[in-house]
C-alpha cells in the first residue's frame, strides 16, 4: 500500500464490499488526539459551525419569500433541526466515532448507505466554507477595500495551518472567537431595537400574480418553500458535533449535552436576528446584502450611515464568519479522515502528522473549497451546501428510525424524546427542504448529481473492494451483523 502499512485482504464479503484487515501499524499512522473536548467546548463547536449564518446568507431568503415566508420557513427548519439533533444525540452517544453521520448510516443501512451519507456530508462541508469565504470577502472589502481570490487564499491558508498546529489549540481558539462573535450579535440586537418598526418587516412589494400573495407573503405561498434553504443557513452544520467524538472526553455523556445545547442557542440567535435586522432596516433593503447586519444599522430607515456600533459589528462580525469557516474546516477534515481510514476514500487522506491532525484531509478539500470560492457565487454555493446537507439529513434521520426498529435493545445512554415520531417529522421536513433547493435553482441538482456520480463510480469500481473491516465504524456494523447471525 502507498503508506507502507501491511494489509491482509480477507475473503469475506459484507454488504457487497470486500473487507481488508489492517494491523496496528496502519492505525498508528491514523490517530487523533483524544480527551481534549468536554460538553461546553462541544457546544461551542456546534455554535461555531453555524454562527456565520446569523451574520450573512439568511437574508437572501427575504428575496425568495419575504419576511413572512422566511419566518415560517425558519420555524419549520428550526423544528427539523431540533428534532434531528435529538436523534443525533442518541446516535452519537451510542456510536461514538469520528465517522458521525456516515457511521450511523453504515450501521443502519450497510456500506452503500454509509458511503452515500458520508459523501453528502462532504459536499456540505467542502462547499459551505467556500460560501462563507465569499461573505468574508464582502466584510473585508467593506473594511479595507480588499476582495477576491487573495482574501480567500489568505483565510484558507491561515486556518488550515492553525488546524495542522493541533486540535486542542484549534478548538480553544475557535471557542474564544465564537464567544466574541456571540457578543457582537448581542451588541447588534441592542443597537437595532431602538430603530425597530413593525412596518419595516413587510415592506417588500407584493407580487399580485402569486397565489396567496400579501404584504406578509409578498411572493405567495410558494415563497415559503423557496425560503427554506436560506432558513437552513441559520442552523447548517450543527449536525457536525458528533465528528468530534474520538477527541471528546466522554462521548456518551458529552455529545448529547453539547449538540442539544448548541441547537437551543442557535434557535435563540435566529429568532433575534430575524426580527431585529429587517425590523430596523426594512426587508426590501436587506434582501440582497452581502453583510446584512452592518447594512441594517447603516440603512436610511435605521441610523442612516456609519456609526461606531456598525463599525464594531463590521470588524467583530468578521469573527463570526471566521468562526464558522474555521470550524467547518475541522468538520470536513474529520469526515474525510473517517471515510479514508475505513477505505471509502483514498487511504493516504487519513494519515495524521506528529500533532495528531489529518494533514491531507485538511489540505485537499481546502484546495477544492478555495477553487469554488473563487467563482464568487455565494448564494449558489449556499444552495449546493444545503442540498448536500438535506440529503444527509434524510439518511441520518432514517438511520435513527431503522436502528430503533432493527436494534431495539441496543445500549442507548441517551434516548430521543418521542422516539421515531420525532425523527420521522424531521425526515419529512428534510425531504421538503431538499426539493426546495432544486426549486430555487435547478443548477444545484446538476452540480450535486455530478459529484455523487463521480463518488459512486469510485466506490463501485474500486474502494468497495478495499474497505478496512477493522476501522471503528466498520467494527460497529460488523458486531451488529455477527449478533444478527447468532440469533
Amino acid at each position: 500500500m502507498a503508506d507502507g502499512s501491511k494489509a491482509k485482504t480477507t475473503k469475506h464479503l459484507h454488504g457487497g464490499v470486500e473487507l481488508e484487515r489492517e494491523g496496528d501499524e496502519y492505525f498508528q499512522k491514523r490517530q487523533l488526539q483524544g480527551g481534549v473536548a468536554g460538553w461546553v467546548l462541544l457546544a461551542g463547536l456546534g455554535v461555531a459551525y453555524v454562527i456565520s449564518g446569523d451574520f450573512a446568507g439568511w437574508n437572501f431568503g427575504l428575496g425568495e419569500g419575504g419576511w413572512g415566508g422566511l419566518l415560517i420557513a425558519t420555524v419549520l427548519m428550526a423544528t427539523m433541526y431540533l428534532f434531528m439533533v435529538f436523534g443525533l444525540a442518541e446516535l452519537s452517544s451510542t456510536i461514538s466515532t469520528t465517522g458521525g453521520g456516515y457511521a450511523f448510516a453504515r450501521r443502519a443501512m450497510g456500506p452503500w448507505g454509509g458511503f452515500l451519507t458520508g459523501t453528502a456530508i462532504l459536499i456540505e462541508y467542502a462547499i459551505a466554507p467556500a460560501a462563507i469565504a465569499n461573505f468574508i470577502g464582502a466584510y473585508v472589502n467593506s473594511l479595507v477595500g480588499w476582495d477576491g481570490w487573495i482574501v480567500f487564499l489568505f483565510f484558507y491558508a491561515v486556518f488550515i495551518g492553525l488546524h495542522l498546529w493541533g486540535v486542542g489549540e484549534a478548538l480553544k481558539l475557535m471557542f474564544a472567537i465564537t464567544a466574541v462573535a456571540v457578543f457582537a450579535l448581542i451588541v447588534f440586537v441592542v443597537a437595532a431595537i431602538p430603530q425597530f418598526d413593525p412596518a419595516n418587516l413587510n415592506n417588500i412589494p407584493v407580487d399580485t400574480t402569486a397565489a396567496g400573495a400579501s404584504s406578509f407573503l409578498p411572493f405567495g405561498y410558494i415563497g415559503i418553500w423557496a425560503a427554506l434553504p436560506y432558513a437552513i443557513w441559520f442552523f447548517l452544520a450543527v449536525e457536525g458535533v458528533p465528528l468530534a467524538a474520538e477527541e471528546s472526553k466522554d462521548p456518551a455523556r458529552d455529545m448529547p449535552k453539547g449538540i442539544i445545547g448548541a441547537m437551543l442557542a442557535l434557535i435563540l440567535f435566529a429568532a433575534l436576528i430575524l426580527v431585529t435586522a429587517p425590523g430596523a432596516a426594512g426587508s426590501d433593503f436587506l434582501k440582497e446584502s452581502g453583510n446584512p447586519l452592518v447594512e441594517a444599522l447603516e440603512a436610511p430607515l435605521a441610523y442612516g450611515g456609519q456609526t461606531i456600533v456598525s463599525g464594531f459589528i463590521n470588524v467583530v462580525g468578521l469573527l463570526g464568519l471566521i468562526a464558522s469557516f474555521f470550524s467547518i474546516i475541522y468538520a470536513y477534515s474529520r469526515q474525510t479522515f473517517a471515510l479514508s481510514r475505513a477505505g471509502y476514500l483514498p487511504k493516504f487522506l487519513s494519515i495524521t502528522g506528529s500533532r495528531k491532525t489529518p494533514t491531507m484531509a485538511l489540505i485537499i478539500p481546502g484546495i477544492i473549497g478555495f477553487a469554488m470560492a473563487v467563482l464568487n457565487q455565494g448564494d449558489l454555493l449556499i444552495l449546493v451546501a444545503v442540498f448536500g446537507a438535506t440529503i444527509s439529513y434524510i439518511l441520518m434521520t432514517a438511520s435513527h428510525i431503522i436502528l430503533r426498529i432493527k436494534e431495539p435493545d441496543l445500549a442507548r445512554p441517551y434516548r430521543t424524546p418521542g422516539g421515531i415520531v420525532t425523527t420521522g417529522i424531521a425526515l419529512v421536513l428534510a425531504v421538503a427542504a431538499l426539493v426546495a433547493g432544486f426549486l430555487v435553482d435547478p443548477r444545484v441538482l446538476t452540480i450535486t448529481a455530478a459529484v455523487f456520480a463521480l463518488a459512486i463510480a469510485y466506490f463501485g469500481l474500486y474502494s468497495r473492494h478495499h474497505i478496512v473491516g477493522t476501522a471503528p465504524e466498520e467494527e460497529f456494523a460488523l458486531i451488529e451483523s455477527a449478533e444478527s447471525e447468532l440469533h
